[in-house]
């Protein structure tokens, strides 16, 4: 297991620095320049070339990948073209809408769609089991904005029991207000998860109910209920689990639309705000940690299979 770990950290590393070269490239392949930033309508060849010195587009590619490069060695993401502050630890206080957010609907998704999964499959053939795979199919649907829209207006201003949009000035320094702000956007998202989550958590219930160790478990004696408890979740955790990571993955990836929705000043938010700005720093920076957060999501599900499943621990430690 050891060797495992050490392996896909090395992995990990090389697909972070790999990410980084894809986005420097991409970014300098856009049309324009990034000291346009800096300048207002109407400035002369002067005010040009200080901008680009500034920003360093005047340098060759190879010397700004050169320093790039170096900067991220020293996990130095640099400073924002337009607020020329620091922007990690910009990003660093966005995380903390951003992942409160993403955290607690992946919670909520998880509490909604295993339980209800393995009775929609395990009561497949009653009325009550139909109808939480009819719904979660709906719920697969519907777009996450939609649903947004919808819980703004219903909860918001129809009955007004929680806020609209924002997020408190003062941030988590008032609890309160702060978790009203996240409670819309987390069931929006914990909704449509919780959808796509409830359907792999039945198919994996249908695969391990059909198999013949859970059979044989019927025959000593144990009711379903029992054979699924002691000997099915633990089997068809495996498949799902790999499904989780991606799911959390996408969900901090698409907290961005939701974000906007609701006016939350997330990662999302600066991501926009750097792309209309072509503040390369900033973009740079959301999408880097954005990957390094997905990689991470995807070291801690293989990880988490391996604990589970003593067979891929076998396979892991045979190569």
């Amino acid at each position: 297991m050891g060797r495992y770990l050490l392996r896909r950290t090395f992995v990990l590393a090389l697909s972070l620095i790999a990410a980084g070269l894809v986005l420097f490239v991409l970014l300098r392949l856009l049309p324009g320049d990034p000291a346009a930033a800096l300048l207002s309508v109407g400035a002369d060849d002067a005010q040009i070339a200080a901008a680009r010195a500034q920003v360093g587009s005047d340098q060759p590619v190879w010397v700004q990948l050169g320093r790039f490069l170096s900067d991220l060695a020293r996990f130095d993401l640099g400073n924002s073209f337009v607020s020329n502050q620091p922007v990690l630890p910009e990003i660093l206080t966005r995380l903390t809408i951003t992942l409160p957010l993403t955290l607690a609907a992946f919670t909520l998704a998880l509490c909604l769609a295993v339980p209800l999964g393995i009775l929609s499959a395990a009561r497949a053939d009653r009325w009550y089991g139909t109808l939480i795979s009819t719904i979660s199919q709906f719920g697969l649907a519907v777009p996450v904005f939609w649903i947004g829209i919808l819980l703004v207006w219903l909860v918001a201003i129809e009955w007004r029991l929680l806020p609209a949009s924002g997020f408190p000035i003062n941030g988590w320094a008032d609890p309160w207000a702060a978790t009203k702000a996240l409670i819309l956007p987390v069931i929006t998202i914990a909704l449509v998860m919780g959808a796509s989550l409830l359907r792999y958590v039945r198919s994996a219930t249908l695969d391990v109910l059909g198999a013949d160790y859970l059979r044989n478990a019927r025959a000593l004696g144990e009711t379903q209920s029992q054979a699924l408890i002691r000997h099915g979740i633990r089997n068809g955790a495996v498949p799902v689990i790999s499904v989780l990571g991606i799911e959390l993955a996408s969900t901090l990836l698409g907290a961005v639309v939701v974000e906007r929705v609701f006016t939350l000043p997330g990662l999302g938010s600066m991501l926009l705000l750097g792309i209309q700005q072509r503040d390369y720093p900033s973009v740079q920076g959301v999408l880097l940690i954005s990957t390094l957060l997905v990689l991470l999501i995807g070291f801690a599900a293989d990880v988490i299979q391996r604990l589970i499943d003593p067979r891929l621990r076998d396979q892991g430690a045979g190569r």
